[in-house]
């Protein structure tokens, strides 16, 4: 059986949001060499931006928090743009530990980690979804789709460039051929 990520968010517990994301990490140097240690020391606070709006029968809106509206200056001259947001509906400490998933909830795709799929559940819990830009005004940004839910908590805003895709040598494992699954 396989799940969208949205369903599978929907599934799983509810987690109220917080204005500020706790990111941790620890890197020390053995020979010259960084080596990341295995329990956070740091802690980084990522400040949500602005929040999904999604509507019934409207395209979903990205609504920047007045004090960084001024930060869409130019964004409507680019096509698409990255939106990192964070899955806060997802947030739940016991999940962060999952490694390893079978993606899309399909038990017949291969056992696979968390880095190497596009799950849900990981130790930082950061969306990425590449948006097609519709339009601008003010602190609102209009996005042609989103695979995020009405609230989510945004993180930051980049523009998509051609330069970011690479121009050969793209490969995928089989169970992510063929694009999404109907439900995804």
């Amino acid at each position: 059986m396989s799940i969208s990520r949205r369903r599978f968010l929907a599934e799983g517990a509810s987690v109220a949001a917080t204005s500020a994301v706790a990111v941790g990490c620890a890197v020390q140097t053995r020979g010259g060499e960084s080596v990341a240690t295995g329990s956070p020391e740091t802690t980084y606070a990522a400040n949500p931006v602005g929040r999904v709006v999604v509507k019934k029968d409207k395209p979903p809106r990205i609504l920047l928090f007045d004090r960084y509206a001024g930060g869409l200056l130019g964004l409507a001259e680019w096509s698409h743009v990255y939106v990192l947001w964070w899955f806060d509906r997802s947030d739940m400490p016991g999940r962060r530990g999952t490694l390893q998933v079978h993606p899309r909830g399909d038990r017949k795709n291969p056992l696979t980690g968390v880095f190497a799929c596009r799950a849900p559940v990981r130790p930082n819990l950061i969306g990425l979804t590449v948006c097609k830009v519709v339009s601008v005004e003010g602190a609102v940004l209009t996005v042609d789709t989103i695979d995020a839910y009405d609230g989510t908590p945004v993180l930051d805003l980049k523009p998509f460039t051609p330069a970011d895709v690479p121009r050969e040598g793209i490969r995928v494992p089989e169970w992510a051929r063929g694009g999404p699954r109907k439900d995804d």
